[in-house]
């Protein structure tokens, strides 16, 4: 048989699909970790319980399921499909052009299915420095320089809140 990628699906028990919810993977995760932990009596088994938890940092959010998903399903061979995996799912014909807008109008949905409450504590506390920042009586090219920092952190550290886009 050929060898694939690495599969966290595996490792974890769990099947191959980016469907999956937090709630298997961390249940999964923890199954192993219970059973495997090496503070155990006995030492338990490190090298299972250090695969298990490289696996369910590699499929902890919706996006890096799919991601992984993707992997793995890039990496399988041509022809016909291995036993333990399952072929890609047809992708849906877009009932949307491909566009910038298109990213624009899928926004809304990314945040409802991914985790609104805490991008809602991101931005909270992106506006209260800003407001800091502001309020702080020092030069406008600091001022300026500190907005920027924030808006950054908050743009990268956000999409890790949404959920991936249809498709992915």
């Amino acid at each position: 048989m050929t060898s694939f990628a690495y599969d966290p699906f595996t490792v974890l028990g769990l099947p191959a699909s980016p469907e999956l919810t937090d709630e298997q993977v961390r249940d999964a995760w923890r199954a192993i970790a219970t059973a495997t932990h090496p503070d155990l009596p006995g030492g338990g088994d490190p090298a299972r319980y250090a695969a298990a938890s490289a696996a369910y940092a590699a499929l902890r959010t919706p996006w890096a399921r799919s991601e992984a998903y993707a992997d793995l399903m890039d990496a399988a061979p041509s022809g016909p499909w291995p036993h333990d995996l399952q072929p890609p799912p047809p992708v849906p014909a877009a009932g949307l052009p491909v566009s910038p807008w298109r990213g624009v109008l899928l926004v809304p949905a990314r945040i409802r299915r991914g985790r609104p409450l805490r991008l809602l504590l991101r931005i909270a506390a992106a506006a209260v420095l800003a407001l800091i920042v502001v309020h702080s009586g020092a030069g406008t090219p600091a001022v300026a320089g500190l907005i920027t920092g924030i808006v950054t952190w908050l743009v990268l550290t956000a999409r890790g809140d949404l959920a991936p886009p249809p498709g992915r």
